[in-house]
């Protein structure tokens, strides 16, 4: 049990965070791409060279059957033409959020260059065989991961889970194409994509794709 902290602790160490004290990278807009995929790539790997930790780390905001919003962490698996992928159990609370209510939002933050990224789409289920695919890649962990299953489910106790999971990594060891049938990939396919570049003078640069009715992409700045 660790020591509670009192609000006035709270508030003081709130207070005293800093951030974007070193050197920033500058982001010209009028230089940017025509679309916002290469402009993605560029400053995810852009994030990766700088140190920045996970950078395929993002959030995915769904919304449930009551409009009420929901946000998590998840693993980007790839971003090409189609849209953006990541994958979850089609029976978990975000899958089941995703199939009432397809349209998400993504959001990326890379605080060692002071940039982030956030995309509004729709979302869309791949078939079976590319959901295969996408766990066959992955690691015994993940698939192991994967086949504890049950996901957003109430759990009963923490040993249920040690049970289950140690039951899941011995069949992952010896069953590495071990079936799924609920891990799902998902492509969302966005209509709108802003990219963040933070300054330190708060002169953040906002630049943002909104697509059009005829395939293309205008850009327009965004005051901070």
């Amino acid at each position: 049990m660790t020591g509670e902290i009192g609000s006035e602790e709270f508030r003081a160490t709130l207070h005293s965070l800093r951030v974007w004290d070193g050197p920033l990278p500058t982001f010209d807009p009028g230089a940017a791409p025509a679309g916002p995929l290469p402009l993605f790539r560029e400053w995810l790997t852009d994030a990766a060279r700088a140190g920045q930790p996970e950078p395929h780390t993002m959030s995915l905001a769904t919304a449930d059957a009551e409009g009420r919003p929901d946000v998590r962490t998840l693993m980007l698996h790839d971003a090409d033409a189609r849209g953006w992928h990541f994958a979850t159990h089609a029976t978990s609370a975000k899958g089941e959020q995703l199939a009432g209510r397809p349209d998400a939002a993504l959001g990326f933050y890379w605080p060692a260059v002071a940039r982030q990224i956030r995309l509004r789409g729709r979302v869309t289920a791949c078939g079976a065989g590319e959901s295969r695919a996408d766990l066959a890649v992955r690691s015994r962990g993940a698939l192991a991961a994967a086949l504890t299953g049950r996901q957003s489910e109430v759990l009963g106790s923490v040993e249920e889970l040690a049970r289950a999971s140690a039951a899941a990594w011995e069949r992952a060891g010896a069953e590495p194409d071990a079936p799924v049938p609920t891990w799902t990939r998902y492509v969302l396919a966005p209509v709108e994509v802003e990219f963040f570049q933070g300054d330190a003078a708060r002169r953040h640069t906002r630049l943002r794709y909104r697509l059009a009715p005829d395939g293309t992409w205008t850009r327009e700045l965004l005051w901070p």
